[in-house]
């Protein structure tokens, strides 16, 4: 809790701030016993339908599929772009529709299957084109980017503590990842090592730390907190 008019943090029983003297609230201030809304633990249900939601992107993604690929066979006989939409639905739907189905959907299983369908779908578009860059940039960069995200929410989800450790330990993570992401593009492609992953580095590696050190120094914290709130 903090003060209004400062800013300084507060202790749950303090009436008033210790620096500005304004009051947290009015204690002289009776407040009436009402008539509770609703019976002791007695709610109104929710009669919404909660799979009206995934219904409707389920019907929406199957009929966008079939119109597309009715109109591909209609113009050339076989599939040629309409395969490529229709990758790009199913994405869609594994990231956003699918997990609408469950009630408490766990994003620690979620975030690999979005992943691994876009590495599915790279690797369609890789064998359409007729390419050989899969294995050598798209799967890693695409394996490399996913695991870091899943061992991120995995962490964030699980470990109640040092939020600040994990998202700081994740930039330094993704910022040493901008390096092989160049190297891949120089193995694959054959293009200059110019060095341009640096940048990217330098931001995140300077990001992470200063995460890291807020969650070790307290003061610095405290002083984060009172201005940001979080």
């Amino acid at each position: 809790m903090y003060c209004i008019q400062c800013g300084v943090r507060l202790a749950d029983t303090e009436s008033k701030c210790p620096l500005c003297q304004t009051r947290v609230y009015h204690p002289e201030i009776h407040r009436p016993q009402v008539q509770p809304l609703y019976p002791q633990n007695e709610y109104p249900s929710d009669t919404r339908s909660s799979r009206a939601l995934p219904i409707s992107l389920t019907v929406l993604c199957i009929t966008a599929a079939l119109v597309v690929l009715l109109c591909d066979l209609q113009l050339h006989r076989k599939v040629t772009w309409s395969g490529y939409v229709i990758g790009a639905l199913v994405i869609f739907y594994v990231a956003l529709a699918l997990p609408l189905w469950f009630r408490r959907p766990n994003p620690v299983i979620f975030t690999p299957c979005t992943f691994a369908a876009v590495a599915v779908y790279l690797l369609y578009i890789d064998l359409m084109t007729a390419g050989s860059w899969f294995l050598t940039f798209a799967f890693p960069v695409t394996g490399g980017v996913g695991l870091i995200l899943t061992a991120m929410v995995t962490l964030l989800r699980y470990v109640h503590r040092g939020k600040l450790y994990i998202a700081g330990g994740g930039f330094l993570a993704s910022g040493t990842f901008m390096v092989l992401i160049e190297f891949l593009l120089k193995h694959t492609f054959g293009t200059a090592f110019i060095g341009w992953s640096l940048y990217p580095l330098t931001a995140l590696v300077l990001l992470g730390g200063f995460l890291i050190f807020l969650g070790i120094c307290r003061p610095a914290r405290e002083a984060m907190e009172r201005k940001v709130f979080f």
